[in-house]
């Protein structure tokens, strides 16, 4: 059985989420603190005892949300980074050699199995779906898709990108939310660069 994958994503009210290959909106640093801590941060539940070694969360990302990333910051820090391409590796800027490149995302989770098994990367605590839109609509199709942390914009910015809608997706509440991240959630949401957001999760 593949594991659990979680998709994390900002989107404005109509589901935005990007435009010419980048956000929209201003640079929200909390939010984007939020998306680090969360993607980071093992589950409790999952963490290393004396007779298991220690696990890494899984970030899965399409070429073009790779590519976004700025150089200095590839690859994303202390979490295992899974590219989606029909590129050979080598044909990808910034690919080191504990960066798994796969052509879908069920061959990308048989490789991380595989890489895991090898000794290559460590063990994997979740994966997160971190983007773009194709591989968002692909990972949704799934069946081991089972969690979206979705952060809701206030307002809506022009985009010519977009998430998929949610049918069927229940929303969960504050505590729920809260259990899941491992961490508080200011109740009504946050405000920056004169942006409202909300930190919200959805589960089949």
């Amino acid at each position: 059985m593949p594991p659990n994958l979680t998709l994390i994503v900002a989107a404005t009210p109509k589901n935005g989420i990007g435009k010419n290959g980048a956000l929209p909106w201003p640079m929200l640093k909390k939010e984007m603190a939020y998306f680090a801590r969360v993607t980071k941060r093992v589950p409790k539940s999952q963490t290393s005892t004396e007779e298991s070694a220690p696990k890494r969360n899984a970030v899965l990302m399409g070429s073009k949300t790779w590519s976004s990333i700025p150089p200095r910051f590839r690859p994303l820090k202390d979490r295992t980074n899974i590219i989606i391409s029909s590129q050979d590796r080598t044909s990808l800027p910034g690919v080191t050699d504990e960066v798994i490149v796969s052509s879908s995302i069920l061959a990308a989770l048989q490789d991380l199995e595989a890489s895991v098994e090898a000794g290559r990367v460590p063990a994997v605590g979740r994966v997160f779906v971190i983007g773009g839109a194709r591989v968002y609509g692909d990972a949704l199709g799934l069946e081991c898709a089972r969690s979206v942390l979705l952060t809701r914009l206030g307002r809506e910015f022009e985009c010519d990108t977009f998430f998929p809608e949610l049918e069927g997706w229940v929303r969960r509440g504050r505590g729920e939310l809260e259990e899941f991240v491992g961490e508080e959630v200011v109740e009504g949401g946050l405000v920056e660069e004169g942006v409202g957001y909300e930190f919200q999760l959805w589960e089949r």
